[in-house]
């Protein structure tokens, strides 16, 4: 099988796993959002070092401290992350996985916005008509449903704004991300030892502490680190032989089925509005990613020439 093959499986496999997570956390949904969040912060540490120390790239992550400004910009990417992860942890609890998955359709739009308002990328017709298209379905949600989507544009705009910061820290994905999840690590450790040991309550005033008292919960808390930490290194991988246009249309796959789980097996209600909503933010897409194709096509005929 050829590397380009193996690259489209992993994005593949990756976006699957992306999209069908809703299911996993919606049967930890009786664990209280902070204590789920913790435990996903400190598990993916522990198997993004173990990764890198298996790589003889451990001793990379202590270089993302060494100069003050990349400290900011690790300490930055790693709360907006932690943002996204308790956003669609809650949103998944409190039955808002269509919002969710709106969120992640929206995301490459606002990233394109912001590309455009922090970096000064130039959009190009295509890609400003598709951040229309996706604006005007936001504004419709916002009209029909009698307030705007917060959820939806919670997660696509602290994803957006993830993804500008790392692109100002130079480091490889695995590796920044492991200087992310450290850095929130000690907040995380220190509420687990709070609601083991203080009797600390959290949201929605929910029995605390369940890591060891159910063998089934205290596995999936661990493996909500395999959960967060096995795409990504999918993702890291493909990232590295595909063309950036192609990653982008096949990344739809993952809102794609978290709607798909929203809609047929937690069985939430899909209002007429976002029956109007979703295909404008569709068309929006389609538009995005003929653009961005086109685009990169140009750039390769023109480094060829």
């Amino acid at each position: 099988m050829s590397d380009s093959r193996k690259a489209v499986l992993a994005v593949l496999l990756a976006c699957t796993i992306w999209g069908l997570s809703p299911l996993y956390y919606k049967a930890l949904a009786h664990i209280p959002p902070l204590e789920l969040l913790s435990h996903r912060s400190v598990w993916s540490l522990v198997l993004f070092s173990a990764l890198l120390l298996l790589q003889g790239r451990l001793r990379e992550v202590p270089r993302l401290f060494r100069d003050p400004r990349t400290i900011g910009l690790v300490a930055l990417a790693g709360l907006m992350i932690s943002a996204n992860w308790g956003g669609f942890i809650i949103s998944i609890q409190i039955g808002k996985a269509v919002e969710a998955s709106l969120g992640y359709y929206i995301f490459p739009l606002v990233a394109v916005l912001l590309g455009r308002l922090i970096f000064g990328e130039v959009l190009g017709r295509g890609k400003s008509i598709a951040v229309m298209v996706a604006a005007l379905a936001v504004l419709l949600l916002t009209y029909g449903l009698g307030v705007p989507p917060w959820i939806s544009l919670f997660l696509a705009a602290t994803f957006a704004i993830y993804g500008a910061i790392k692109k100002s820290v130079n480091a490889g994905p695995v590796v920044s991300v492991t200087g992310e999840v450290l850095l929130i690590s000690p907040l995380a450790l220190f509420w687990l030892w709070g609601i083991h040991t203080q009797g600390w309550t959290g949201l929605f005033d929910r029995h605390l502490a369940t890591f060891g008292r159910d063998l089934f919960d205290t596995l999936m808390l661990i493996g909500s680190g395999a959960l967060t930490a096995g795409p990504l290194m999918l993702f890291s991988y493909a990232s590295k032989q595909l063309p950036l246009a192609t990653i982008g249309v096949i990344q739809y796959l993952n809102p794609s089925l978290q709607f798909l789980c929203a809609a047929f097996i937690f069985a939430e209600p899909i209002t007429v509005w976002h029956s109007l909503a979703l295909p404008l933010i569709w068309v929006a897409l389609a538009i995005y990613s003929v653009s961005a194709i086109r685009q990169e096509r140009a750039l390769r005929k023109a480094s060829i020439a």
